[in-house]
């Protein structure tokens, strides 16, 4: 029987993200993975790194998101170190592009939000912000830049991150998924894989939307798929430096001149097909932000399923059960919080301390509540019709 220190499931950027820490931190360490590492969410995202929320309900992730932004630097350099290879990362900020008859109080609210989140958020002129991006709609009622925000190939760093977990002594194990939680009383022996036992002092669950499915994670990590679909264009005549952003739509530049545009969020299960109107709504916003893009080449169009949680927040701690640990959840975010999620896993899995408060993200708060409402005393859990995302997603 195989024995390691921990076993991660899933072998997306935040799995990698923890399996590295781990290992430098002196861990044997193994992920296994349903299909060859990086294949879904992190692959599917845009990039953006930023802790503005876009809903009220994702206010109480602020704090984490910003402690993961000011790690990314750092991050960056020990991945692309240990690698040998870029990520593209672009710590431009991000311009923020108001459309509406009532974008001078909107302007208002937005700076006074984010300021009061301890975000920076500077409002500009319309010709300012044309000066900076020439391709930004001259129609454009009202901008502001977030300087302090920034971009990352979420592609070239998933595989990096990988690739320097690998070098760092990682096993990964692609086709091979986890099925169960190995439990002995109290405690997380490890897991079982393709039928086989495999024993571990610590089992992390990082499988994003898929995470729900392995026996004995699920009253922990009630995550289900939010389907995004996106586009990513071409046009030599359009040239973008930073993240433009508006109410319908986001575009994320990349070093290789590519422009990726998204999202949308479909609750629609497992179903990663695009439709007409998806593509749709992204290209019209897209030249709505950018109308020189109306002549820009479609180069690919991808979709992928976020791991979505009943309250929006990320699901990172550890449960009842000694040993067993949950990382997911991360919704639109995963990529801006793979830092700090693999950060906080290695401090708990190492030290049984972390450095930031993390209560409200605790797999508990879901298993504890599915316990209330089968005694009787608690609510009956939100419907997908009451659990909306926020219009601008």
């Amino acid at each position: 029987m195989k024995t390691y220190d921990a076993v991660v499931a899933g072998a997306g950027l935040i799995g990698g993200s923890i399996a590295l820490e781990l290992a430098r931190a002196g861990l044997r360490v193994a992920v296994f993975d349903r299909q060859d590492p990086g294949r879904e969410a992190s692959r599917a995202a845009a990039g953006i790194l930023s802790p503005a929320p876009e809903s009220p309900s994702q206010i109480p992730m602020v704090t984490l998101g910003r402690t993961s932004l000011a790690l990314y630097p750092e991050f960056v350099r020990s991945v692309e170190e240990l690698s040998g290879q870029k990520v593209g990362y672009r710590p431009k900020g991000t311009l923020e592009a108001l459309f509406s008859r009532d974008a001078a109080r909107e302007l208002s609210t937005l700076v006074a939000l984010h300021r009061g989140l301890s975000l920076e958020c500077e409002p500009l002129r319309v010709a300012e912000a044309l000066e900076l991006e020439p391709a930004l709609s001259p129609d454009v009622a009202a901008t502001a830049l977030r300087p302090a925000e920034a971009a990352v190939d979420n592609r070239e760093l998933t595989r990096a991150a990988i690739e320097a977990a690998r070098r760092g002594g990682v096993e990964f194990c692609a086709g091979r998924s986890i099925e169960a939680i190995w439990r002995e009383g109290n405690r997380c022996a490890g897991v079982v894989a393709a039928g086989k036992r495999i024993a571990a002092g610590w089992a992390i669950i990082a499988a994003g939307c898929f995470s729900t499915a392995i026996d004995g994670a699920a009253a922990y990590a009630p995550v289900r798929p939010a389907r995004g679909q996106m586009v990513a264009l071409r046009s030599e005549r359009v040239k973008i430096e930073r993240v433009l952003w508006s109410e319908r739509v986001y575009l994320v530049p990349r070093n290789n001149g590519r422009i990726v545009a998204g999202s949308t969020v479909e609750y629609v299960g497992f179903e990663k097909g695009l439709t007409a109107g998806g593509i749709q709504g992204i290209l019209d916003a897209a030249i709505e932000v950018a109308p020189g893009l109306k002549n820009a080449a479609i180069v690919e169009t991808w979709s992928g399923l976020r791991p979505d949680t009943p309250d929006h927040l990320p699901i990172i701690g550890p449960t009842e059960i000694e040993g067993l640990v949950i990382a997911t959840g991360h919704f639109r975010s995963g990529i801006l919080l793979a830092p700090v999620t693999a950060k906080l896993i290695r401090e708990w899995v190492t030290e049984k301390r972390v450095s930031l408060d993390w209560e409200m993200f605790s797999p508990m708060r879901f298993a504890e509540a599915e316990a209330q409402r089968r005694s009787g005393t608690g609510p009956e859990p939100a419907s997908p019709q009451d659990r909306r995302a926020h219009p601008k997603l």
